[in-house]
């Protein structure tokens, strides 16, 4: 049984990451012929002050794929 786990900064639209999570649910189970329902996904959102590049973190260095609406 797979398991995928994806953490991202938070502020994306909800439906956004349902559509990124069922798309990683089919693509695991196109490569890996794993069946779909034996496949776990999930995403846990975290906030731009909980993560950090280098000494920065993500509010300080700002967030611009969010502004981009990606």
């Amino acid at each position: 049984m797979p398991i995928i786990h994806i953490s991202l900064v938070e502020g994306r639209d909800a439906q956004a990451v349902k559509a990124c999570l069922k798309a990683i649910a089919r693509t695991v189970h196109e490569t890996l012929g794993v069946p779909l329902d034996s496949i776990r996904v999930f995403a846990n959102e975290v906030p731009s002050t909980h993560w950090a590049i280098g000494e920065r973190t993500k509010d300080e260095l700002g967030t611009p794929a969010l502004e981009n609406g990606k």
